[in-house]
C-alpha cells in the first residue's frame, strides 16, 4: 500500500560538507608537510581525507589552491592557540614568559608548522602574497596585544621603552624555530642529542632568560 505524503521516507541528510573540506585540510597539511607541494599529490591527499579529487578540485580549486588554504589554516591555529593564552590578563613579564614558552611547545608539539613554513618560504610567499591581507589581519590583533603587554611593562618599570613589538614577535620566534629547525645540523655540530629532554629544557630555559634580558630595563 503506498504511503501517504506524511508517511514517506525521511530524506537522506546532506553532505557535511564543513567536515569534508576539514578532512581534505588535515589530509593536506600532512602530506605537504612531508613531501612539499611538489611531491604531494593530489590523489594521496584524497586516500587520506577519505574523499576523492572531485571533491578537492570543487573546494579549492588546484593543488596550488589548497597549499595556499592549508598555510591559512596552519597559521590560523597557532593564532587561536595563542588567544587562548589570554594574555592580555596577565602580568607583563609573566605574560611574555608565557609567549616564548607557547612558541616552543607549540613548534614541538606541531613539527608540520614548521615545515609548512619552510615550504613557503622556498616559494618565497607566493601563496600567501594571495591571501596578504587576510594574512595581516589575522596577525594585526596579536602584534597589538604584545604592544600593550610592552607598554604596560614600561609603565611598571620592569620593561624598558622603545621595543619594537614587531621585532619582538620575530626574536621570540627566531629563537625556538631555528633551534628545532637546525636540530640534526646542530647535533652534529655540538656533538649532543638537541631533542634530549635535558637539552629541551635548557634551550627553553635559555629563550626565556634571553627575551626577559632584552626587554629588561638598562
Amino acid at each position: 500500500m503506498p504511503r501517504k505524503p506524511s508517511e514517506e521516507a525521511p530524506a537522506k541528510p546532506t553532505r557535511d560538507s564543513d567536515a569534508t573540506r576539514l578532512r581534505i585540510l588535515n589530509a593536506a597539511k600532512v602530506e605537504f608537510a612531508k613531501l612539499g607541494l611538489a611531491g604531494a599529490r593530489i590523489d594521496s591527499i584524497a586516500l587520506r581525507a577519505k574523499s576523492n579529487k572531485r571533491m578537492i578540485y570543487e573546494y579549492f580549486g588546484n593543488k596550488e589552491g589548497l597549499f595556499e588554504a592549508v598555510l591559512e589554516s596552519a597559521y590560523q591555529d597557532i593564532r587561536q592557540a595563542e588567544r587562548k593564552l589570554k594574555l592580555e590578563e596577565l602580568e607583563p613579564v609573566e605574560a611574555i614568559t608565557q609567549l616564548v614558552v607557547f612558541t616552543w611547545k607549540y613548534y614541538l608539539k606541531n613539527p608540520h608548522f614548521l615545515t609548512l613554513v619552510n615550504s613557503e618560504n622556498l616559494h618565497k610567499a607566493a601563496h600567501l602574497k594571495r591571501s596578504q591581507e587576510k594574512m595581516h589581519q589575522m596577525h594585526a590583533p596579536m602584534v597589538s596585544m604584545v604592544a600593550q603587554i610592552l607598554e604596560r611593562g614600561v609603565a611598571q618599570g620592569v620593561f624598558r621603552a622603545g621595543v619594537d613589538p614587531v621585532q619582538l614577535n620575530i626574536s621570540i620566534a627566531a629563537i625556538s624555530y631555528y633551534y628545532l629547525n637546525n636540530r640534526f645540523t646542530g647535533e652534529i655540530i655540538y656533538g649532543f642529542d638537541l631533542m634530549a629532554p635535558e637539552a629541551l629544557q635548557a634551550r627553553i630555559d635559555f629563550n626565556v632568560q634571553t627575551i626577559l634580558g632584552l626587554l629588561r630595563p638598562d
